[in-house]
């Protein structure tokens, strides 16, 4: 007890950053996200078990097609009851749905249950940077974002492995209900943090009745569209990685999430403040190009080594991209609809993992032997650069409006006699 008191003295009486909701919510995030994680690398094998291989494919397209569709919904219960319900109902879903996966033992059934899955990922993160964007300077929302990323990644990384040894040690069933276990302290740590919303309304239905303006948020557009392009990637990843770690002879196929969720912590704890410093453009413009380049390198994979080697550069670009991306998010909207706005990224979000991985399913399964697989990084690729061009575009007409605004602020100075 002096020890948790002194901890929070210390807190509040801290950087305004480093608040005591601050931590909660970062743990709360490590939670969740080990939750839904650790069970991507064994579902396709499940699956398969289940007679339904030529769904793999399915598995997260389901998953974040539920997450999209209810992000317009989420921004907008965020913007209205409150962060903390919104993040407090997306780790019921995650403590639900873990708990039912070892009761439905059919094809439908657990595509079903997958769809449902999705509305976890829908609606916490999107309160979750939302309530971030509320407690700490604008001046630092890279570096919150980096730090709450690196219990996030920290989740991502543990829970696969965690999910694979428990797996194979005890059983799927034990995996599934662990799963459950971490949603479900996951939710005893939300209900201990404070809303920061103004005036936060009660719940009621006619508020899930969504105007054409509050679907997506317009300030929200170029994030949207780079985190569209970089997210496919991710779906690729997700659907793919396990069937190239078998083949060559890894056994635990969640390490490979392990590898580059640890490359991406690193780069969080190295270059958290860097776009605050150098600027969000910048540095999503180095991190897409790396995104780039794992992806050729996994196309060239024939051994362990290049394997770890290639995780350890996807790693690192989504090290500097998730909490850049989101930061910017941050800038661009208007403080009344921050939810919205978060919204609109995190569909980005999902839509992108969704077309990759489906791409990727459909690859697999029309394109012989290991072919399909270097395709789905190849068309990963195009698209990284896509993004690349794009960003390098917006940052030079960053610079060209700055500079013309320097000058203008010159002329203005020297009509009014100044030197």
């Amino acid at each position: 007890m002096v020890v948790s008191s002194l901890f929070k003295r210390r807190i509040a009486h801290g950087p305004s950053l480093y608040t005591f909701s601050f931590w909660l919510l970062c743990v709360s995030n490590f939670l969740f996200s080990a939750s839904f994680q650790m069970m991507i690398p064994e579902l396709p094998a499940y699956l398969t078990k289940l007679g339904g291989q030529e769904y793999v494919g399915w598995i997260i397209a389901l998953f974040t097609l539920t997450a999209g569709i209810s992000r317009p919904f989420s921004g907008k219960i965020t913007d209205t009851v409150g962060r903390v319900p919104v993040m407090a109902f997306g780790s019921l879903v995650c403590f639900l749905c873990g708990f039912l996966y070892p009761y439905l033992l059919t094809v439908g059934g657990f595509l079903t249950l997958r769809l449902i899955h999705g509305f976890s990922t829908g609606t916490k993160p999107t309160a979750t940077s939302a309530y971030v964007a509320d407690i700490v300077p604008a001046t630092r929302r890279g570096e919150a974002m980096g730090t709450l990323g690196l219990f996030t990644a920290m989740g991502m990384s543990l829970g696969p492995a965690i999910g694979s040894w428990v797996a194979n040690d005890y059983s799927m069933n034990v995996m599934f209900w662990t799963s459950s276990a971490f949603a479900l302290l996951s939710i005893g740590i939300l209900l201990q943090m404070t809303e920061t919303l103004p005036k936060p309304q009660p719940f009621r239905f006619r508020l899930l009745r969504l105007k054409k303006d509050e679907i997506f948020d317009r300030n929200a557009l170029p994030p949207f569209l780079v985190l569209l392009l970089q997210s496919f990637s991710s779906g690729v990843i997700l659907t793919v990685v396990s069937g190239l770690s078998t083949s060559l002879g890894i056994a635990n196929k969640g390490l490979f999430f392990t590898v580059y969720t640890v490359a991406s912590l690193v780069v969080r704890l190295v270059f958290s403040k860097s776009s605050d410093r150098y600027g969000r453009l910048p540095v999503l413009f180095i991190s897409t190009v790396v995104l780039a380049v794992s992806m050729v390198l996994l196309i060239i994979t024939e051994s362990p080594f290049m394997f770890w080697v290639s995780a350890v550069f996807y790693g690192m670009s989504w090290g500097m991209n998730s909490p850049t991306v989101t930061a910017w998010t941050a800038d661009l909207s208007d403080e009344k609809t921050r939810g919205r706005a978060m919204a609109t990224m995190y569909i980005a979000l999902e839509a992108g993992i969704g077309l990759g991985a489906v791409a990727a399913g459909w690859l697999l399964n029309h394109v012989r032997g290991e072919a399909g697989i270097d395709a789905s990084f190849a068309v990963s690729g195009v698209l990284a650069l896509v993004a690349v061009t794009y960003l390098g575009w917006l940052w030079h007409q960053h610079r060209k409006t700055r500079h013309q605004r320097m000058n203008d602020a010159d002329e203005v100075a020297l009509l009014d006699g100044e030197p």
